[in-house]
């Protein structure tokens, strides 16, 4: 009689173990490999964005809406009196309803301090995703360059003073953003004995770099790429 309660426990018991872990999967769900990927321009915070370098990706959030009909482009809201800034803004936002400036300028932030590093470090596989092809290539001849003179970059970038957004327009279906960077970091380059050739490890340098980005706003592809690098005349 003992042994017959003991096997209605064991019933019972695994009756309560295979609820549990069906309730479980109903709350977590299932990972099936299509999640969709993470972004950079989606307003996370910093902290959160640094820790996720892997993704090396300028995307966007979601655009599950139907496109505008071929040829056809919405037309922006824009206000009476409204700067070129905040109309080039309106253009991009009639195409592309979850561009949010701020957002962006926050991704914006986390991308350059991606690609400053990948630059001096000289990784290439982290640029590639992140840049057009002719930027691409302009880092890349650099820093062939570089490893052919047996040359190393040393940049700390100490901090992100500001980053704001200068330009935005819509060039048929690109939508063009021109960001102004103000960092301070400190940059040294050494030779193959680690004497220094140009830079001054004790000295913090105010830079100032213009990086345009550009989208395909008719793409799936939610990647934004680094188009255009300049420095204040």
């Amino acid at each position: 009689m003992g042994e017959g309660f003991q096997f209605l426990d064991i019933i019972f018991f695994a009756m309560i173990a295979v609820f549990l872990v069906m309730r479980l999967r109903s709350v977590l769900g299932r990972r099936t490999g299509h999640e969709r990927q993470r972004d950079l321009f989606n307003g996370r915070r910093a902290e959160e964005m640094k820790k996720e370098k892997g993704d090396k990706v300028v995307p966007l959030p979601d655009r599950n809406r139907p496109a505008p009909p071929e040829g056809v482009a919405p037309s922006p809201t824009v206000e009476a009196g409204a700067s070129p800034l905040q109309a080039g803004v309106a253009q991009i936002q009639a195409v592309d309803q979850s561009f949010d400036p701020n957002g962006f300028t926050a991704g914006a932030r986390a991308a350059f301090e991606m690609i400053v590093g990948a630059y001096a470090a000289g990784d290439t596989t982290t640029l590639r995703p992140l840049l057009s092809d002719e930027v691409f290539e302009n880092f890349s001849t650099a820093i062939t360059e570089r490893t052919k003179a047996n040359e190393t970059l040393e940049t700390t970038l100490v901090g992100i003073t500001s980053a704001d957004i200068i330009e935005a327009e819509l060039q048929g279906r690109m939508a063009l953003v021109t960001v102004k960077f103000v960092s301070e970091q400190i940059n040294v380059t050494r030779d193959s004995e680690g004497r220094i050739l140009d830079g001054d490890p004790s000295h913090v340098a105010t830079v100032t770099d213009i990086w345009t980005f550009a989208r395909n706003t008719r793409s799936r592809d939610p990647n934004w790429a680094l188009i255009a690098t300049s420095s204040p005349n």
